[in-house]
Parts: structure tokens; sequence; C-alpha cells
């Protein structure tokens, strides 16, 4: 783990976390792998998570059981539990999420189950565009509720933002480009390849960052703008 930017405490979290999956599970053990934020290099202490994808030979809840105190000591700790048989039946409906993982990965122990994983560029299309035309659908009938709940619409803005740009990075691979992986990156990509003013999307996020404040009329008027971008990309994706 000497090539992970993590403290001692989270490698020793690690360190302990593998050690006792072990113990568990012994030879229905197939891999710990480490991914997001704390291999690529954006964990932020106190904010992000320690995600785990842990393989094993079976999943049933009986087995799972067996490590439910080990996992709860580690509060930061978000273990996946699969099968190798799941995720090769499974690529197909989460491409964006495996390759997510494929993408920023660390193979604690085990053998490396991400490494050799093919994508189906036809799979990632058709999950960008449900999943964007169901955020889409989400943002316009919650407004109807929320639009004279300044806080409330504030929360839905940033949250929602989080999830689109998620989503908006992975459509950058259908347009053949290697999408990047930090935020204001990926906003510059979205300016280049959708042609839209990022401005509003860098004010979201810087907001949302805490480094501007919004007045009540500021944060309708983006979330209304923002649903309007939104709105621009899912015409694109669907032609895609």
């Amino acid at each position: 783990m000497e090539n992970l930017k993590l403290s001692d405490k989270h490698k020793n979290i690690l360190q302990k976390l593998t050690q006792g999956l072990k113990d568990v599970y012994r030879e229905g053990l197939v891999s710990i792998i480490l991914y997001g934020s704390a291999v690529s290099g954006e964990f932020v202490d106190k904010h992000s998570n320690l995600n785990l994808l842990v393989v094993l030979k079976s999943t049933d809840l009986e087995n799972l059981k067996k490590s439910s105190k080990l996992i709860r000591k580690f509060n930061m700790i978000n273990a996946l539990f699969l099968t190798e048989n799941y995720i090769a039946n499974s690529i197909d409906i989460f491409p964006i999420e495996f390759l997510d993982m494929q993408e920023n990965h660390f193979v604690i122990y085990g053998k490396d189950i991400l490494k050799d994983i093919h994508i189906d560029i036809r799979n990632l299309r058709f999950q960008c565009e449900q999943e964007l035309k169901a955020k889409l659908l989400k943002l316009r009938q919650t407004y109807l509720m929320l639009h004279d709940n300044t806080t409330a619409l504030r929360n839905l803005l940033f949250l929602s933002f989080t999830s689109i740009l998620h989503i908006i990075r992975n459509v950058l691979r259908l347009k053949g480009k290697k999408p990047p992986y930090l935020k204001q990156d990926i906003l510059k990509e979205i300016g280049t390849e959708f042609r839209i003013d990022i401005m509003l999307w860098e004010k979201i996020l810087a907001a949302k960052n805490k480094q501007v404040k919004l007045s009540r009329k500021e944060i309708e008027q983006l979330f209304v703008n923002f649903v309007k971008e939104l709105e621009s990309i899912v015409t694109i994706v669907d032609k895609l």
C-alpha cells in the first residue's frame, strides 16, 4: 500500500480489515480491491469513504453475516460484496460503475478481477441516457414541490449536480474521450465537447464547495438554468 496517497491511519485501517476478512472467509475470499478517491488521490479525510470491492465465492446472507461485526468497526469503510459470477453477469447493466472501478483501483488481496473486464459501448450509452433522463424527470417534478423552499432547492441542486456530473463524465467516453477525474477538468471537457457555457456549472461547483454564497434568487435561477442545460445534453446523448 506504499503507493497509495493515504495517511498511515487509513492504511492501518485497510490492513486490519483485510486481515479480518482473510480470517473470516479464508479460501472463500477471492479479492479485496480498493477503488475510487482513495486510489485516484482525491481522498479527503472526514469526507471521503474507503470504497472496497470484496469478492467472495458466496454472497449468501448467512455468509455475509460473518463479517458484519468487522465491517461495523470501521464507519468510513464502504464495502461492496460481490461474486465473480455476479460481476460477469452485471457488466452490461452497470457499465458506469464498473468502468469507474476499473479506472481507479488497487488490489489489496487476491487477483485483479477488474483488469480484463470489457464494457460494450452500447450498454454504456444506454445507461447514460437512462440515468440522465431519470434525473431530469426528478428535477422537474421535485421543483414543483420545492421551488419556494430555498434550502431544500439548494441541497437538491448540489446533490443532483454531483451525480449528473459523474454520468456526463462517462458520456465523454461515448465521444471517444478518456475523461478526466477532477471535477474542474470534467467541466472544461464538457464545455468543449457539448459547446456550452460552463460558467453556470462552475458557479454551482464553487457554491457547493462553499467558495461563494448564493442568494435565494440566485439559487432558483441556477436551478432553472441547470435544468435547461441538462435538457440540451440529454438531447445530444439521445442522438449518439
